[in-house]
Parts: structure tokens; C-alpha cells; sequence
């Protein structure tokens, strides 16, 4: 218990920023991943090729090579932002991909009927889309998205390497100043532990609420 009790403004801090990353970089994921899989699936060639290029070189690209090309790249372009929100991108991009395919996945589980008598209506694609069929798609959908967003706030440990301060990177100080580096990560792993527990506990409240019953 001494790790923490005599280190505790340091756990907190790299806690607090873990759990910043988390949610502002959730929040760009949801919502890049619901433009592009609205793309996806949209009656326009030149659109959907957009959406299958994003989703291709972001899932098949390494985390931390796409870390490296937003922090240390784009900076030589002309783009200075704090790391933190250089981060925020990298990681918000990255999850955006396996959102837009567990959303598109949602999307094709509705029949394509009720999609052709919105249409039939005289509903747009974009109405037929918000009213129709996506709110269909969701229910089926809060598993998968619940378990991306559990990926992302581990995933966002990787942060720490690039001097944007979250839980991980406290073992470094504490490692400084000679403390069991076992127990430094078990307090960390307990970090985490509660960052994804509640992740799993919002999705879990949703997925009964208005999940699809199995």
C-alpha cells in the first residue's frame, strides 16, 4: 500500500489523464465511426470507396506507427498541438474503424425491406438512415462498441510514451524513485481495472435497456 498511499497525487494524475484520453477520444471514435459507416453503406460509389480505404489502412496499421505519424508528423506539416491532443486523434482515428464496422454490421442485420418501403415513402437516404435503420442497427451494436471502447482506454497506455501523462507512464517515477516496480504496476493494472469496469457497467445498463433480446 505505500506505492499508492505515499504516490497518490501521481496515481491520480496519470488516472485523471487516462481517463481524459478515454472519453474525449471516445467521443471522436463514436462519432467518426458513425460518418463512416454511414458512408459505407451510402448509394454513392465515390463515398463508400472513402469509407473502405479508412477503415482498410487504419485497422491493418499498427497503433503505435499511427501514434508516430500523428505526433511526430504532423508537426513537420505545420500542425503544432499539445501531445495530448495529438493522442486524442491518433487514438480517436484508430478506434473509428472497428466502430464504423460493428455499426455497419448493425446496419445489415436490418432487412433491407424496410430500408426500400422508407425509400418508398419518399424518405431519403439520410432520413431512411437516422430513422429507420439506424435506430434498428443500435440495439444490436452495444456489445461490440461497448467492447472497442474497453480496447481504447487500454489502448490509450501507449500514450505514455509520447510524454502525454496517463497511468501507465507513472511507473517511470515511481521506478526513479525506488519503489517495487511489481507493485507500481499492480496499482496500475487496479487503474485500469476500474476505468474498464465502468465502461462495461455503462454498456451493460444500455444493452439491457435497449439491447436485443437473446
Amino acid at each position: 500500500m505505500d506505492v499508492l498511499t505515499e504516490n497518490w497525487s501521481l496515481y491520480g494524475k496519470g488516472f485523471l489523464g487516462t481517463v481524459e484520453l478515454t472519453v474525449y477520444a471516445s467521443i471522436l471514435a463514436l462519432v467518426l465511426g458513425f460518418v463512416m459507416a454511414s458512408i459505407r453503406v451510402a448509394p454513392v460509389a465515390a463515398l463508400r470507396a472513402i469509407g473502405t480505404v479508412w477503415v482498410a489502412v487504419l485497422r491493418n496499421t499498427p497503433l503505435t506507427l499511427l501514434f508516430f505519424a500523428v505526433l511526430l508528423g504532423l508537426p513537420r506539416f505545420g500542425l503544432v498541438l499539445p501531445f495530448q491532443v495529438f493522442a486524442v486523434l491518433a487514438l480517436g482515428c484508430y478506434t473509428s474503424a472497428f466502430i464504423c464496422e460493428a455499426l455497419r454490421s448493425g446496419i445489415n442485420t436490418v432487412p433491407t425491406g424496410q430500408g426500400e418501403a422508407a425509400r418508398s415513402l419518399g424518405m431519403s437516404f439520410g432520413q431512411t438512415l437516422g430513422n429507420v435503420v439506424l435506430p434498428q442497427a443500435f440495439r444490436s451494436v452495444i456489445p461490440p462498441v461497448g467492447s472497442t471502447l474497453i480496447a481504447l482506454a487500454k489502448n490509450s497506455a501507449i500514450a505514455g510514451a509520447f510524454s502525454v501523462t496517463e497511468l501507465l507512464g507513472t511507473y517511470k517515477t515511481l521506478n526513479e524513485l525506488g519503489y517495487s516496480i511489481i507493485w507500481s504496476f499492480v496499482w496500475i493494472a487496479v487503474g485500469y481495472l476500474i476505468i474498464t469496469l465502468a465502461i462495461s457497467a455503462v454498456f451493460n445498463v444500455l444493452e439491457k435497456r435497449w439491447g436485443v433480446a437473446r
